[in-house]
């Protein structure tokens, strides 16, 4: 416990240039709190003990505002920033250094028995607000945009955005989430339309005048 307590504040220190002491991670960061009550509750489930591993979720939920079920799987350097109003499903799976920004959601879609929730590769990031649904699987170094709705599985080195979420990028290798530099498919498609009926409307203006010629023409 004192190695995944150890790694957690460094973890943190590491993504998160707030952080200015130890002390203050300690007293400060629910998403710290939440993961090692996590990592306490998630070994009393394997051990099948009951009951305890869900108080301890529900009052980790409490006190963090973060609901992680104990059937959870977490690796290791896990942070989730902010967290308020995270959620994460039973049966999700997550890789190591996976991060979260609040409001996150790995969900299930339904009332489906068995692996419903999804499964994160490395290093992948989601941020505020997205939805990653049902029983797939995001790749290593993904990225997913703030808002997006996610329900199908993603390659490595992607970045998704959107609703539903489409992989708009495929990098070689990882790198930050730039939320402000994310590539916007709607913007793009209202944009194409645009032109396009200015373009028509261009072509109409011509024929009318073409007729109005040719009309005068034959008078």
């Amino acid at each position: 416990m004192l190695r995944a307590i150890r790694e957690q504040v460094e973890t943190i220190f590491r993504e998160d240039p707030a952080a200015k002491s130890f002390i203050e991670v300690l007293l400060c960061y629910p998403g710290f709190h939440a993961v090692l009550a996590h990592r306490l509750a998630h070994k009393l489930y394997r051990c099948r003990v009951p009951l305890i591993p869900r108080v301890i979720s529900q009052f980790s939920r409490f006190l963090t505002g973060i609901e992680i079920h104990p059937g959870a799987t977490i690796g290791r350097r896990f942070f989730i920033d902010h967290g308020m109003g995270v959620v994460i499903g039973e049966t999700a799976e997550i890789g190591d250094d996976v991060l979260l920004y609040q409001g996150v959601t790995l969900g299930g879609t339904g009332g489906q028995k068995g692996k419903r929730h999804p499964t994160l590769g490395n290093r992948v990031v989601v941020g505020t607000g997205a939805k990653v649904l049902g029983n797939i699987r995001i790749g290593d170094n993904v990225k997913i945009g703030a808002g997006s709705v996610v329900v199908n599985s993603v390659p490595d080195n992607s970045t998704v955005v959107g609703v539903p979420g489409r992989v708009v990028r495929v990098r070689a290798e990882g790198g930050p989430l730039e939320h402000g530099r994310l590539p916007d498919p709607e913007g793009q498609a209202i944009d194409d339309l645009a032109r396009r009926v200015a373009e028509l409307e261009g072509m109409l203006r011509q024929l009318l005048a073409e007729h109005e010629i040719e009309h005068h023409r034959k008078a």
